[in-house]
């Protein structure tokens, strides 16, 4: 039967919608990072995202695709497959035998562009634009390449000792958090950290953004099915429930310790469930998936606790929410992983099979020091190029004028008029403005 024939209808339309709703995370992290930082920082924050979407996209087609999952060594793919050579509408059945092989270049392609805009969160409001656009080439090249090869490439190390990663714990969570921890600290903090509130200018803005990542979620795990089948329903359920168990978790230790349930709180919850279910959507059980999300989200949460008693100024908690929650979902996908539920999976502890673990262990690991190391000389080597921060009189000015010479709110702010003097003769449709009122 020839390659034409093999193709599935259904399992190539699902792929492509999930590559779509992959694609829709970039804007809802966009917004989700967007409404956590300050409104002079808003715009550039926002752009960190979307222009990861560009170049990175361009970047995959290239090299990035070749060297991510064509022939090569167990370290690296080859260039055999630069600019998309010989990736065409035919299968490649060592990925997916019923999908076009350029659906499945799509689908990683998201993949790639999404993970280093989650690492942006750590360097929002003080890192030059020209400097990040630089570092998010080299960094996908040297650092997500490789390692999505190691992971998931036909003769990858990783994947031949049989670690398990079903849509990016190790590639995209833990990569992008560990990277985003030596950043914080390379770029050091921001002016204001310690010295003034660095509160979110638009939580409406945040819980979109978390709204938009869930639906997209979907996409990013169901779709790593590559097919339109059971593995795909269970990642389905397995993801919402592990998102909705972390939520309900999250709010709980935030009424404990603070009283209230914030909406931030609630949007970092879901976040960070659907961080801990990735590795381990399409290998465990939806009561495992409560369990998962549940011991992330109490994971996660301690950990930014921890992080604000320090002076690191990881500004939107990226390695608490992605590092964390992505080594704690890669290492229970050892201990929870069934071939009840995936037959071309394993089983984990649980099920008998301590050995996984140990493998889960060794990915973790790996992943760190790939990351770790590899984002310092990334950085020094950017730096070196025309330094990483903007200046000083650029920070207090605020980054969005600096950088993009634009302003996400002008014309009318009452906080602007104020300064200026006018809001005296400002009369309100509903009254005075009482917002600062005792």
């Amino acid at each position: 039967m020839n390659a034409a024939v093999e193709i599935s209808a259904g399992d190539t339309a699902w792929v492509l919608i999930s590559a779509a709703l992959v694609m829709l995370m970039v804007p809802g992290l966009a917004f989700f990072y967007g409404g956590l930082v300050r409104r002079k920082s808003s715009l550039n924050t926002l752009m960190m995202s979307m222009a990861a979407l560009g170049v990175i996209s361009v970047q995959w087609v290239a090299v990035g695709y070749s060297l991510a999952f064509s022939p090569g060594s167990n370290l690296l793919g080859g260039f055999g497959w630069a600019g998309l050579r010989v990736v065409g509408a035919s299968a490649n059945p060592t990925y997916a035998a019923t999908i076009p092989h350029l659906a499945f270049a799509a689908f990683q392609m998201m993949f790639a562009a999404i993970t280093i805009a989650l690492v942006s969160g750590a360097v929002v409001e003080r890192m030059k634009f020209s400097a990040y656009l630089l570092f998010a080439v080299l960094w996908s090249t040297l650092i997500y390449d490789p390692l999505a090869h190691w992971v998931w490439g036909d003769g990858g190390w990783l994947r031949t000792l049989g670690a398990l990663d079903f849509a990016g714990g190790t590639v995209v969570h833990i990569s992008a958090g560990v990277s985003a921890f030596v950043a914080a600290v390379m770029l050091g903090k921001r002016r204001d950290f310690g010295r003034a509130p660095l509160v979110p200018h638009n939580v409406p803005f945040t819980v979109l953004g978390a709204g938009l990542l869930w639906f997209g979620w979907f996409g990013f795990n169901a779709g790593s099915a590559l097919a339109a089948n059971g593995v795909a329903a269970n990642a389905f359920v397995t993801t919402h429930t592990a998102a909705a168990a972390a939520l309900t978790m999250w709010m709980i230790l935030d009424l404990l310790r603070n009283r209230h349930c914030t909406a931030v709180g609630a949007a970092t919850g879901v976040v960070v469930g659907l961080v801990a279910i990735t590795p381990a959507a399409g290998f465990v059980t939806p009561s495992a998936a409560i369990a998962i999300g549940v011991i992330a989200a109490s994971a996660s949460f301690f950990a930014m606790q921890a992080r604000a008693r320090t002076q690191l100024d990881d500004a939107l908690d990226v390695f608490a929410c992605h590092g964390v929650a992505g080594i704690v979902g890669a290492l229970l996908t050892g201990v929870f992983a069934t071939k009840g539920v995936n037959a071309g999976g394993g089983d984990g502890l649980l099920a008998g099979n301590s050995h996984q673990l140990t493998v889960q262990i060794l990915a973790v690991l790996a992943t760190v020091l790939l990351a770790g190391i590899g984002t310092a000389i990334l950085l020094s080597i950017v730096k070196a190029f025309g330094g990483l921060r903007i200046s000083l009189a650029d920070e207090i000015a605020g980054i969005d004028v600096t950088e993009h010479g634009e302003q996400a709110y002008h014309g009318g702010d009452l906080d602007e008029l104020a300064g200026a003097g006018l809001s005296d003769s400002i009369v309100l449709p509903h009254g005075p403005d009482t917002r600062n009122a005792a």
